[in-house]
């Protein structure tokens, strides 16, 4: 694992994390899964409930089972948007090849079961995106993390368009929200160079 000094190369860590689709067939070791998800655990959540749930796969015939229902409704949505099928099949099979030859698969879950309730819409709606917020300040410490240790990952957020599918593949209890899935291995490319916008193009001061 990498050390990484607070007051040092920190930035150079987050700077340096790019998003990786293609892996090396090497299995990950439970111990190296078990630290990335410990990180995950560590983010800070909405009222300290920590509303983030993983399920982590590494079986072929689970990742395959997920991939192929998460790709049925790909195809059903976009065949509803009058895509041409030839543009769609791409895409599936592009989906369903990024998933099924990761070593490890993450599914990060959303849920609200320990989380206030509240009568009213507008704060059931900011209870709700606190939940969600904080399930995806858990994946940056899972990616960071993976980055560390030498990991390649990709964050793919496909599960929000298919969350029921998601779920049956996954027999998952009824209050865990798909979210996010998260490819890992080890990397077999150095990933696309990434660029940013500088801070004074998004932030401002007062």
């Amino acid at each position: 694992m990498t050390d990484v000094d607070p007051a040092g190369d920190w930035l150079g860590l987050v700077r340096s994390r790019r998003s990786i689709r293609r892996y090396k067939p090497d299995l990950l070791s439970t111990d190296v899964i078990d630290r990335l998800v410990a990180a995950a655990t560590w983010a800070p959540s909405a009222h300290n409930r920590q509303p983030w749930r993983f399920v982590v796969i590494t079986q072929p015939q689970t990742k395959e089972r997920l991939a192929g229902q998460m790709g049925a409704r790909l195809r059903s949505d976009r065949l509803a948007d009058h895509d041409p099928a030839a543009a769609i099949e791409k895409d599936a099979a592009r989906s369903y090849a990024r998933i099924t030859t990761a070593p490890v698969v993450i599914v990060a879950c959303l849920t609200m079961a320990e989380m206030d309730r509240y009568a009213d819409t507008r704060r059931k709606k900011a209870e709700y995106l606190m939940g969600t917020q904080s399930v995806a300040m858990a994946v940056q410490n899972l990616l960071l993390t993976a980055h560390a240790e030498g990991l390649g990952a990709c964050w793919m957020c496909a599960p929000l368009f298919c969350g029921d599918a998601v779920r049956q593949a996954l027999d998952l209890p009824a209050d865990w929200e798909p979210q996010a899935l998260i490819t890992l291995g080890r990397p077999d490319d150095p990933g696309k160079l990434a660029s940013r916008r500088s801070p004074s193009e998004v932030s401002v001061k007062r």
